[in-house]
């Protein structure tokens, strides 16, 4: 059964063996607190109180520990799991615009919408757009409506300046953000680069190479498409589907 459900989970081959007890700290705070947090949310599931928003450079772990929990509460609670980079998620809601692919919106839509668990990497890496928004405010208001758990994983900081375009809420919208604090405890760390460690690297590497990071934080640059916007169309009888308004889908 849970290798069943592991299976369903669309973790990368890469994330496949993550443990929280495999990841490897160091004397960071925020970062152990982030580890330890993320353990109590693997011990309390389901009845932790909210999900989980990891925020920080890339190369840290955020996904290890957010696929470290995913692995736990599937393994130990026979949870309904699910893994999704938010950019290959939108990419395949997209692909079903096409009419030669055989699988409806909500096809894709609704296992995301109804997982147990569901963890969305690399949150405000996409392209932003109106459609963009639409179509994670649909998936985000739907699972804070039905008080299912979400660990969200992104490089933006989440910071209260409104007119900064690489902040959180610039490059999610604020309807999502405002859903994201209630829905998650925000955990943001910073760290050295995991995939900058030598071959035989460890713990005394990392922590030198966290020490001489620079105090500036460079992320990603912003990018923005032509906005769509999608709603939900009526219902035909024993289907549901998403449609877009304005054509191809994310154009």
């Amino acid at each position: 059964m849970t290798v069943r459900l592991l299976d369903e989970a669309r973790i990368p081959p890469r994330y496949r063996r993550c443990e929280i007890e495999s990841f490897v700290t160091y004397p960071n705070e925020k970062l152990l607190g982030a580890v330890r947090l993320a353990k109590r949310f693997a011990e309390e599931f389901p009845s932790i109180g909210k999900g989980l928003c990891l925020i920080g450079p890339p190369g840290i772990g955020k996904t290890h520990l957010a696929v470290a929990v995913l692995r736990r509460v599937i393994l130990t609670r026979g949870a309904r799991g699910l893994f999704y980079d938010t950019r290959d998620l939108l990419r395949v809601i997209r692909s079903t615009y096409n009419p030669t692919v055989k699988t409806a919106e909500m096809d894709v839509l609704r296992p995301v919408m109804e997982a147990d668990l569901l963890v969305l990497d690399d949150l405000g890496s996409e392209k932003t757009s109106e459609w963009v928004e639409e179509t994670m405010n649909l998936i985000v208001n739907t699972r804070y409506n039905e008080r299912r758990h979400t660990i969200f994983t992104s490089n933006y900081d989440d910071t209260p300046d409104d007119s900064d375009p690489d902040s959180l809420k610039a490059r999610i919208g604020f309807r999502i953000h405002s859903r994201l604090h209630e829905m998650c405890e925000f955990l943001e760390f910073d760290g050295a680069d995991f995939r900058h460690l030598p071959p035989n690297g460890g713990v005394d590497d990392l922590l030198a190479m966290w020490k001489m990071k620079p105090n500036r934080r460079t992320l990603p640059a912003r990018t923005t498409s032509k906005p769509v916007r999608a709603q939900l169309k009526a219902p035909t009888p024993g289907k549901a589907d998403l449609g877009w308004t304005g054509g191809k889908a994310g154009s």
